[in-house]
Formats: structure tokens, C-alpha cells, sequence
């Protein structure tokens, strides 16, 4: 089987994956009231200063799928980034800004640590049943998600561009985002290397908490030098996340990552349909959804349903012992031999000065 697309978009032949099951923490243990809130979906939020929101935390119970959308912040860990019933199912006490401290394992009544990102999503997409979260009120306090606190060079490089000026300040803010992009942009090739190198030791769910970490990575407002919107990491990781789920059995994951894949820009369509990786994806019961989400991508040389849809006029559709409608041609066979004749006579008179002028 062959592996996941690495950086340098190269297949290695490597055999069929086993999945393996990551360490899990030890179960919840129960808390006191005085330092959990357990609040249901329908419930209120339960008042505090600011300054209890430190020790303060509730839970939630949601079916999938989930309105609420994490992202990794500067510690590593999740926080919600956004949550909108339009989205899916919510609780009204999330808010952004607010850090997921546990949250229940893919399947039975185990919850883990909320310590990883990649966890964390790998988790939530292939849980059965509702989703456990136990999360810490952050009272709209978005920093973690932001930029680190700013310096003194920050705050010139901040007057200065307020007043269109180009002064010292600037250009050591400039030196110190492009050495810290570069930093990241090596750390997150790294991961992504280690997660690749556990895919192909048949470690899946090790290589997907990787991925998914990596993909939480991507640089914001990234525009390449071709105006993509995404990096070359993002659409290499998107792929291994599929190859990952399909290797676990997650069908529903699985082609959510494929499908994400393509809308980056991935147009290897080829390697989609006929790596075996993904054969979880493209057979069996799903085989029909599979093709159909590839045929919005990579159409068809072909259109079956134009070619449906001829079939039907000409020739009409037959169920059974009789006909679900007459197509024109049978009802051209059944009229009356004068109106046979008139027709062709009419096809002979408009085709006649026609021939007559390509000549």
C-alpha cells in the first residue's frame, strides 16, 4: 500500500496499515461544586467575576455535529474560535475565547486531557455518539489565540506606522516576524516529517493527532507567490488526514478530509481515485458518494447524465413489462403514415437550400 503524500509530493510503497489505539487518560473523576458548573444545552451561564474565570469551568454534552470551532493557540492547546448554531449544535455558555481543558475519547465513556490540539480533532471527528467537552471561561479574553505580548520595538514599529513612518522600530519588527515565520514554518515541517514517519510504521492515529496539529499551524493570511491561499504543507497534510482516516475505518472523516483536500487546490485527481490508501473511501457502500464528490472536482470527460438524459428522449425508460413514458421516437413510430410523410417532407424542404448553400 502505498503511503501518504510527503512535502516533496513522492510516494513510498510501504504495506497495509494496522490501527493502533492511543494511550488513553484515566476516566473523570468527579468534581466538587465549587469547581465545576455542569450545564446542560439548555442551560444559563452562571455569573463570575473575571478574576474567579481562571479556576472557573463548565460542561456540555452535543450531538455531532458541532457549531463550535477550535483553534490551536499559542500554548498548543484548544480554544473556541467561534461558535453558531448555524454551524451545527452549540451550548449558549461557549464563547470565544474559552479553553477546552477535556474532552471524550473517540468511543466509550473514557475522557482525555485536553493537552494536544491534535487530539483534540481527532477526537471530536471520530466520536460516536455526543461529545463530552469540559472547558475553562475565558470571558471573551481572546489573547491566547492572538500574538504574544508586544514589545518595546512592537509599540514603535505601531507609532511609527501610524504615522507613515520607516524608522528603527519597523525594521526590527520586520527582522523578528520573518526570523519567528521561519521558526514555525521549521517546526511545523518537522512535525509534519515525524507524523509521516508514523504513518508509515502503521501508527495512524499517532500520525493523525500530528497532521491535524500541523494543519492548525497554517499561517494566517497566507498568499503564495502563485495568489494561493493555502500553503503547499496545508494541501499535503489535508491528503495524509484523509489517507489516515481511511486506514481507521472513518468514513464520515475521511471524506470530509478529501473533500477539504480539493477545495485547497489539490488536483493530483488521479492519485485520489486509484491510491489505495484511500480504497476504504472508494469502496464498499460508499463507492457512489465517493464518485459523486469527485465528479464536482474532476468532471467527467463524459457527462452519464447528459447521455441519461438522451437516452430518455429518444429511446424512453423502461421498468418492468411497460413503459414508464413514451419517448418522441415511439410516439414517431405509432402516428399515422400521412404524418410520417409530412414530416419527412417537411426535414427534406428545410435541409434542401441548406445543402444547396454549403456547396
Amino acid at each position: 500500500m502505498a503511503a501518504s503524500f510527503d512535502l516533496d509530493q513522492k510516494i513510498k510503497k510501504t504495506p497495509s496499515l494496522l490501527s493502533q489505539q492511543p494511550q488513553r487518560p484515566s476516566h473523570r473523576a468527579a468534581a466538587s461544586p465549587t469547581e465545576v458548573s455542569t450545564s446542560s444545552s439548555s442551560s444559563t451561564a452562571v455569573p463570575a467575576s473575571p478574576a474567579q474565570a481562571a479556576d472557573e469551568l463548565y460542561e456540555c454534552f452535543l450531538d455531532k455535529p458541532l457549531g463550535i470551532r477550535f483553534a490551536r493557540g499559542r500554548d498548543g492547546e484548544a480554544y473556541v474560535a467561534r461558535s453558531d448554531p448555524a454551524l451545527g449544535n452549540t451550548d449558549p455558555n461557549v464563547l470565544p475565547g474559552d479553553k477546552l481543558v477535556r474532552v471524550s475519547a473517540s468511543f466509550g465513556a473514557d475522557v482525555w486531557d485536553a493537552k494536544n490540539f491534535g487530539q483534540v480533532m481527532y477526537a471530536i471527528k471520530t466520536r460516536n455518539g455526543q461529545v463530552y467537552l469540559q472547558l475553562q471561561r475565558k470571558y471573551g479574553d481572546m489573547s491566547a489565540l492572538e500574538d504574544e505580548v508586544l514589545t518595546t520595538a512592537e509599540r514603535q514599529f505601531r507609532a511609527e506606522r501610524g504615522g507613515g513612518n520607516y524608522g528603527k522600530g519597523t525594521k526590527e519588527v520586520q527582522a523578528a516576524n520573518y526570523a519567528r515565520a521561519k521558526e514555525l514554518q521549521k517546526e511545523r515541517v518537522q512535525l509534519f516529517d515525524t507524523a509521516l514517519a508514523k504513518f508509515n510504521k502503521k501508527d495512524a492515529e499517532g500520525a493523525l493527532i500530528d497532521f491535524e496539529t500541523v494543519l492548525a499551524m497554517e499561517p494566517p493570511k497566507y498568499l503564495g507567490d502563485d495568489f494561493a491561499r493555502v500553503t503547499p504543507v496545508y494541501k499535503a497534510t489535508q491528503y495524509n488526514v484523509a489517507c489516515c482516516y481511511a486506514a481507521l475505518g472513518q468514513i464520515a472523516p475521511g471524506m470530509e478530509a478529501v473533500e477539504a483536500c480539493m477545495g485547497a487546490g489539490f488536483e493530483d485527481y488521479a492519485k485520489i481515485r486509484s491510491d489505495p490508501n484511500l480504497s476504504a473511501l472508494r469502496e464498499g457502500g460508499n463507492a457512489k458518494a465517493f464518485k459523486r464528490m469527485m465528479d464536482k472536482y474532476d468532471e467527467p470527460i463524459i457527462n452519464e447524465g447528459e447521455i441519461r438524459r438522451v437516452e430518455r428522449w429518444w429511446i424512453g425508460e423502461w421498468r418492468g413489462r411497460g413503459r414508464e413514458r413514451e419517448s418522441f421516437l415511439f410516439l414517431f413510430l405509432r402516428c399515422p403514415f400521412s404524418s410520417k410523410l409530412t414530416v419527412f417532407l417537411l426535414l427534406f424542404l428545410f435541409s434542401s437550400p441548406l445543402f444547396l448553400l454549403s456547396l
